[in-house]
């Protein structure tokens, strides 16, 4: 049989070997009360297992190998941790196993009482030929309820990633909530392409400055395209103009140095989504919308959420143009339903996940995994994918979780840490 030790985890955790006539290696008989709990940490492989040896009832740990000579392999006998061991289970028994005080570690062999069929079964989803994941021929067979609930789970732990980034940001910006919403927001408008010099041009003009000349939308815009860097050189228009003089000023009176205009990209981008357009509903945003964050924070209604993004009027120079002095033919500059979609999944509702979890409160967590419920589910290939292989993915929230389980869990065939890959295992 070909598998690692995990699979012998897996096995010893849900107690899947055959238990009748139960007995250690040395003849004794051996019950189990409980398997214990998985360790993923240094130390024996199970903690606080129950079992019963003979007409002794023991209380402790469990350390699993594929053969009892692992043990002085992996440097256990003058390990300390390993010192309370109760019970040592192998797949195979090579060698007897004493601790330095001379005591014999009672052994469970479960090289016979492993099924052929729920090894194959492991075999053919870690070992296997699949071209995605490793469930591929099965994962359409498991029940709404587990698939549910794993996803829940998972995506929690995609969030808690991610919210690790919100903590150091936030960290950086010394706790600063709305600064920290600010440069991710500006981060998101990017959408990829540019977010890089969305994000640099955010931190390069703090919240505080904006915030000074929230009254005056044209020194808005006039701060925000000069430090993005698009106010350099001559205008023939007389709106360029204006927010070059205003700028001017500006820059020298709050010491302002604009990024590098080259980072931003125009190439197989179409013109709604050129960085001067996204940069002008982020203006309109900043003017519409103080302390943005903290209004979020109070708006519980999903449609309220979107109004915020939806709602948002660009300067009327926009309408006909997509870059300075280029006119072109008059076109809405709103953000579109999916660019608004983008930005509260991103951005909204990551932040109301790090709220919550920074300050402790559930209500916040749960309103982000709302949210999230309510967004459609994004559209790549992994996602399309798995609804080729029959997954039903309807909202964000289980298009996310699908990626962080296809990133974190099936591109490793960590199929025996999957509860999807553990009710594959089980199914008749």
């Amino acid at each position: 049989m070909l598998f690692t030790e995990d699979f012998l985890h897996y096995i010893w955790k849900f107690r899947l070997f055959e238990r009748e006539n139960l007995q250690t290696v040395d003849g004794e008989e051996l019950e189990i009360f409980s398997a214990g709990l998985h360790n993923s940490d240094s130390g024996p492989d199970f903690h606080n297992a129950r079992i019963r040896i003979g007409e002794t009832i023991w209380a402790g740990n469990v350390e699993v190998h594929l053969s009892a000579s692992d043990w002085q392999k992996h440097g256990h006998t003058h390990d300390g941790a390993f010192d309370n061991v109760i019970l040592h289970v192998v797949y195979r028994n090579d060698v007897p196993l004493f601790l330095p005080n001379g005591r014999k570690v009672p052994t469970l062999e479960l090289q016979s009482r492993i099924s052929e069929e729920l090894y194959n079964k492991y075999h053919k989803l870690v070992f296997g030929n699949q071209t995605f994941i490793p469930c591929e021929a099965g994962i359409a067979t498991v029940d709404g309820l587990t698939m549910q609930n794993w996803l829940t789970r998972v995506l929690v732990e995609r969030m808690e990633k991610r919210s690790a980034n919100v903590a150091a940001a936030l960290a950086l910006n010394k706790g600063d909530w709305e600064e920290t919403f600010y440069q991710f927001l500006a981060a998101n408008f990017g959408f990829k392409v540019n977010a890089l010099p969305f994000e640099l041009m955010a931190k390069s003009l703090p919240q505080l400055i904006l915030a000074k000349n929230k009254n005056n939308a044209m020194q808005i815009e006039a701060l925000i395209f000069g430090q993005a860097g698009f106010l350099e050189g001559e205008f023939k228009d007389e709106y360029p103009l204006k927010l070059q003089k205003e700028y001017g000023y500006l820059s020298k009176k709050y010491n302002l140095k604009p990024i590098e205009n080259h980072l931003w990209k125009f190439m197989r981008l179409r013109p709604q989504n050129f960085p001067t357009i996204r940069l002008a509903q982020f203006a309109a945003l900043i003017v519409q919308s103080n302390h943005l964050l903290s209004k979020i924070l109070e708006i519980k209604e999903v449609k309220a959420l979107r109004g915020l993004f939806t709602e948002i009027k660009v300067n009327d120079y926009w309408e006909d143009h997509y870059r300075f002095d280029l006119q072109s033919k008059p076109s809405s500059k709103s953000m579109g339903d999916g660019s608004v979609d983008i930005l509260l999944l991103n951005t909204v509702a990551l932040f109301l996940f790090s709220y919550g979890k920074q300050h402790q409160q559930q209500y916040y967590i749960s309103r982000s995994l709302k949210l999230l419920e309510n967004l459609p589910a994004e559209k790549n290939n992994i996602i399309a994918d798995f609804v080729n292989l029959g997954v039903k993915i309807d909202t964000a929230f289980e298009s996310q979780a699908l990626l962080e389980l296809k990133n974190s869990y099936c591109n490793y065939k960590k199929c025996l840490q999957c509860g999807v890959g553990n009710k594959i295992l089980k199914l008749a």
